[in-house]
Order: structure tokens, then C-alpha cells, then sequence
């Protein structure tokens, strides 16, 4: 009869982490502190020596309130048999092995569906990210950050015999992720990094939809992430077994940061929000009529009037509708008539764009009149939505 441990089963279904489950010390139901994954694949040569290290480390700093958690894909070295060998030598050590899916970064999180730790982690099983290291991020968690990363960029960090087509390929990725998503990749300064650890609280409901090898970019940009702790760390060269590394990985990395970059984009409320605008032009134009036609005022002053109601109209419809839910969470006639304020500004700024756009597209560089305001709406549309989104709207929380 074998001494080692089962198995741990694969999740099925979406890449949404959970509540945390528990385990019993003593009568007392207790969550762990920490759960490591390390995603192998053809790592048998390495595996007993990363999971001896650290075990080691993590002896020493939490004894007794951290699991490693092995999964693997079903690699044709044995990984997982010889990972599974171990258990009987390492408590703590647990191992998935899987047969129908493969891929790094869903192996970490069909690890992190299945982990019991408040924080959940994720290093490399070939030994390129330095072991020690591991503390160090385990402190910065202590001292209270939502997502303590390793990073090769700031003080302590390097790599070791990159060439230097391979340096120029990871800053030419990280320059490209600034384009796409600058307000992700800005926040980290090696945002390709496979070494970190994450509050299981930041991501826990949320739907994860990694393309390719790097999650970081991932648990970033759809957590709730507030605080970043950065160590810095020298990527070592493989010791043993083959790199992975490959130009489909870099085409991945492109493909991840653009269905990243649409899916964080609030499609839904700027579609709500055009439909309100569409029916503003209609108001504006009713009433314009009227004013005109029934009641005689002057044109200017029927414009005007006629666009102020338009506005109006946009806001009440945009407040109920587009960003409900927001304005719920913001009650009061005071601070209605202080998005309403906000909201004018906005448009009105957005006309005057509107203007000098048109103004540039037609007089300067030649462009059809209609075209020129074809386009002019559009921009100001986006401009518009932006701005009403961030500050008469300001978005925290709420369902995009």
C-alpha cells in the first residue's frame, strides 16, 4: 500500500477562485495562511530539490500553516509520480495532476481553486526564481499589501546571462503593455513576473481569463488590488531541464493584454450611454421647435435653452440608467445637483471640442464637412462618456 497521498482532483468549469476552504487543528476549523502553487511540467529533476528548499523556508517563518501545492500536466518525466513520492516525506505538499488541460497560467489557478490559504502564491518549479526570495514577499504581505510581487526591475533585481535579444524582447513587452494598459502595467514594474503572491480576498469571485504563461497581468488588472509590494530578485539561468520560452508565448502575451484591455472597458455602460445621447438629440431638437416655432423667442437664445434641456435630460436618463447603480450608493439632492453641475461641464467642454475638431478636420487637413463632424461626434462621444465615468460618475467598485 502506498504511504504518499491521493491525488488532489481537477477543478472543471470556470477560473473563479473562492471563499477559502478550511481544515481542522485540533476541534477548531482554522483557515492556513499560505498556499504555494508550483505549476511543473517535466520538472523531474528539480522537483525534489524546490519542494526540500522550500519547505525549509517555510518551516522556519509559518510552520504548520502553509501547503505546497504541485500541479502538473501530466508531464511525460513523471513530475507528478515523483512529486507525488514526496508527500509521504512532506506534509504539507499536495499534487494535481492534470490530463485534459495544459498551460501555466490555468494550472495556477486550478491550484488556487483547490488551495486553502489566505494567500495564495506562485513560483516557478525549475529553480529560476530564487527560493529565498519567498520571505521576503511573505513580508511584505505582513505589512498589509493586497499583491507582493518579485521583479527583476527595481533595486536587488537583474537577470543573469539574458542575451540581449531576449532583454530587448521582455522591456519592448513591457513598453507595448503600457500602450495597451497603462493603468494595469503602469502599476508594476515587471509586469511579466511569474514570482508573487496575492490576497485570496482580491480575486475571490472574480472570473479570471488568462491567455498564455503570465497571470500577474491577469489577477492585476481584475482584482481588487490596492496596495503592491515590489522585491527585487536576480532571475537565475535552469539549472536543469529545458527552457520554455518560445515566440508563441510573446504572441500570447499581445493577445492577453487586448482581451484584457476590451473586457475592462465598460462596453455595456457606453453603449447605455449612446443610446441616451441619440435620444438627447431628439429632445434638442423638440424643443428647439417649440421654443421657435410656438413661442417665438430668438434662435440663439433657443438653442441654447434648447441644448440646456438636452442636457438635462441625457443627465436624469444617464443617472437612472447608465450609472444606477452608482448613483444609488450616492443619495441626496445635494450630491444629484452636484453630478448635474459636473455633467454640464463635461458637455459643454465636449462641445467646444466638438467645434475646434471639426474646425481642424475640415479647414485644416481637408476633410469632408460631414465626414469632419462624423468624426467629431464620435470623439466627443468618447470624450464625454470618459470624463462623465470619472468624475461626475465616479466609478469604484460598481459592476462596469
Amino acid at each position: 500500500m502506498n504511504s504518499y497521498s491521493e491525488l488532489l482532483p481537477v477543478p472543471t468549469g470556470g477560473l473563479e477562485i473562492g471563499n477559502i476552504p478550511f481544515v481542522t487543528v485540533g476541534t477548531t476549523p482554522t483557515p492556513l495562511k499560505f498556499s504555494l502553487i508550483i505549476p511543473s511540467y517535466n520538472e523531474g529533476d528539480n522537483i525534489q530539490e524546490i519542494v526540500r528548499i522550500l519547505s525549509g523556508l517555510l518551516d522556519s517563518e509559518i510552520p504548520g500553516e502553509y501547503e505546497l501545492i504541485v500541479v502538473d500536466d501530466n508531464s511525460p518525466d513523471g513530475t507528478w509520480k515523483l512529486a507525488q513520492e514526496l508527500t509521504s516525506q512532506y506534509s504539507q505538499l499536495r499534487v494535481m495532476r492534470r490530463q485534459q488541460e495544459k498551460g501555466l497560467s490555468t494550472a495556477v489557478i486550478r491550484g488556487w481553486q483547490v488551495a486553502r490559504g489566505e494567500v495564495l502564491g506562485v513560483i516557478d518549479a525549475d529553480l529560476q526564481h530564487p527560493p529565498e526570495v519567498l520571505l521576503q514577499l511573505w513580508q511584505e504581505m505582513e505589512k498589509g499589501a493586497d499583491l507582493a510581487v518579485g521583479s527583476r526591475h527595481v533595486e536587488g533585481g537583474g537577470v543573469s546571462e539574458w542575451s540581449v535579444i531576449r532583454r530587448f524582447l521582455s522591456r519592448g513587452a513591457q513598453m507595448l503593455g503600457l500602450i495597451i494598459l497603462p493603468e494595469v502595467i503602469g502599476r508594476l514594474s515587471d509586469p511579466m513576473s511569474g514570482y508573487f503572491m496575492v490576497r485570496r480576498n482580491a480575486i475571490v469571485g472574480k472570473s479570471l481569463s488568462p491567455v498564455g504563461y503570465k497571470i500577474l497581468i491577469e489577477v492585476t488588472g481584475r482584482g481588487k488590488i490596492r496596495w503592491i509590494g515590489e522585491v527585487g530578485y536576480v532571475f537565475r539561468e535552469r539549472q536543469a531541464g529545458e527552457s520554455k520560452v518560445t515566440w508563441k508565448q510573446y504572441i500570447e502575451y499581445i493577445q492577453h493584454l487586448l482581451r484584457l484591455r476590451f473586457s475592462l472597458w465598460p462596453i455595456k455602460r457606453f453603449l447605455r450611454f449612446g443610446v441616451v445621447g441619440f435620444s438627447g438629440v431628439f429632445v434638442d431638437l423638440g424643443i428647439f421647435y417649440v421654443l421657435r416655432e410656438m413661442l417665438g423667442l430668438a434662435l440663439t437664445r433657443s438653442a441654447i435653452l434648447s441644448s440646456e434641456v438636452a442636457i438635462i435630460n441625457n443627465f436624469l436618463w444617464n443617472d437612472l440608467w447608465t450609472f444606477g447603480d452608482i448613483a444609488s450608493q450616492q443619495r441626496g439632492w445635494r450630491k444629484r445637483i452636484k453630478r448635474l453641475l459636473k455633467f454640464n461641464i463635461v458637455c459643454l467642454s465636449g462641445l467646444v471640442l466638438n467645434v475646434l475638431l471639426v474646425n481642424l478636420l475640415f479647414n485644416v487637413l481637408g476633410v469632408n464637412e460631414y465626414i469632419a463632424k462624423l468624426l467629431a461626434i464620435a470623439a466627443v462621444t468618447l470624450w464625454n462618456f470618459w470624463f462623465n465615468l470619472k468624475l461626475s460618475w465616479r466609478v469604484t467598485d460598481s459592476s462596469k
